[in-house]
């Protein structure tokens, strides 16, 4: 069937004469006859047609994008290599028992700081308090004797020389007077011995420090010099061990070098450290030790700092983020590191024109000082960067921009911007 398109409102209006007024269909179109059902058809057709032709709503509007921006910082840095090292206390004692007995008493809190000379454990003093009391006993005994015999000897010495006492005999006398001396000697010593014995039993701190917990309990039998009490760790200062690489100490060695040939003092290298839970390096302290060799297998250098631990932050053990010099102070342009972004290992910024669009700007990039990097080529230090929002936006598109102040933007870190 063909139906040219002028016939289409006449068989339109048929039909809805058919449909609504039950009015018998005749043909339209002269020398064609159309039934109802077919007419019907026609029409559905046609309004689907009609309804296809409409265009769509226009889209709405996009938004602006609004995005945070900042101007880069112009200022001093000293570039720095960051290393994983470990806190280490400078004293570590391991407290044994010295005699042998029952342990009867602990006489500090677990895990508190002690100063040196505390009571700390007492072993069976009872025991080697008789020990001591008996040595005694045996001293005044060897000294009574050997002062008799001493008494002896004089009298013999003056009977020897006038010929009353025989020789043989003044020789017995005085070999008695030399081994009453010697007894004596001999038993002071076994005095001194039970005395150190006694002073033994009562534990005290060797250094000042935190204790460990007791690793026996009261009522167990403790062995002299085998048995491990506990352990106790100096707090302050505190030591910090990292390994070097070759490159690193290399770079550190001419650097030591510029430093001892500028100053007329033994200058130390500062290093700066950041705990586990920290973004920023919060404390600093000195470079103090270099081991006298390179590890062959990993081809590294171990070296130590040591800091400040007054607040008692720092605990023997932790792993820490140590940053160290490897150059000289230089000035350098710096961005928010979070402004930075990545396209197939290119680091690239979006900056903004005078009428605020959206440009790619590939840089070149180098070391991170404080969550801010240093921009070594391809950007300018009038330029803005956006800092957030980057997700939202794209080059060539306009943008809501927002001056970004505090320390996200290092407001506080800024200096003179150099002349162009």
């Amino acid at each position: 069937m063909n139906i040219s398109p002028p016939h289409l409102p006449e068989l339109l209006k048929q039909a809805f004469a058919a449909r609504f007024q039950r009015l018998p269909l005749a043909g339209v179109i002269p020398g064609r006859t159309y039934s109802a059902a077919m007419l019907q058809i026609v029409v559905i057709g046609c309004l689907s047609l009609l309804g296809c032709n409409h265009s769509p709503p226009p889209p709405p509007m996009a938004a602006v994008p609004e995005v945070e921006v900042c101007q880069p910082v112009y200022r001093e840095v000293t570039d720095r290599e960051e290393f994983t090292g470990q806190t280490e206390a400078v004293k570590t004692v391991d407290i044994r028992a010295r005699v042998t007995g029952y342990l009867t008493a602990v006489n500090f809190r677990h895990g508190a700081e002690v100063n040196q000379g505390d009571l700390l454990f007492e072993i069976d003093p009872p025991y080697y308090q008789a020990e001591a009391d008996r040595a005694a006993g045996v001293v005044a005994e060897a000294e009574a004797r050997a002062q008799r015999l001493t008494l002896d000897f004089e009298r013999a010495k003056k009977l020897h020389s006038t010929g009353i006492m025989a020789k043989e005999q003044f020789d017995l006398v005085s070999g008695d007077t030399a081994q009453a001396v010697a007894t004596l000697r001999s038993a002071k010593s076994s005095q001194k011995i039970a005395e150190v014995n006694l002073g033994y039993c009562k534990v005290r701190a060797p250094i000042t420090g935190r204790m460990s917990r007791p690793y026996i309990d009261p009522g167990n039998l403790v062995k002299a010099d085998d048995t491990v009490l506990t352990r106790i760790v100096s707090q302050d200062p505190m030591w910090v061990y990292f390994d070097l690489d070759e490159r690193t100490m290399l770079r550190l060695r001419r650097l030591e070098q510029k430093i001892e040939s500028g100053a007329e003092t033994t200058a130390k290298l500062p290093v700066l450290m950041a705990l586990a839970d920290e973004q920023t390096s919060t404390r600093e302290g000195v470079l103090d030790f270099e081991d006298n060799r390179l590890d062959p297998s990993t081809g590294t250098l171990r070296v130590r700092a040591v800091f400040d631990n007054r607040d008692r932050m720092l605990t023997a053990g932790l792993f820490v983020r140590v940053r160290l010099p490897i150059g000289e102070p230089h000035k350098a342009l710096l961005v928010p590191e979070q402004a930075l972004g990545t396209d197939q290992g290119q680091k690239f910024l979006y900056v903004l024109t005078a009428n605020d669009e959206v440009a790619y700007r590939p840089v070149q990039v180098g070391k991170v000082h404080d969550r801010q990097r240093v921009i070594t080529q391809g950007l300018s230090p009038e330029e803005r960067v956006v800092v957030t929002g980057i997700q939202r936006v794209r080059p060539g598109i306009k943008v809501n921009p927002t001056m970004l102040v505090g320390p996200d933007a290092t407001a506080d870190a800024r200096s003179t911007v150099p002349a162009k």
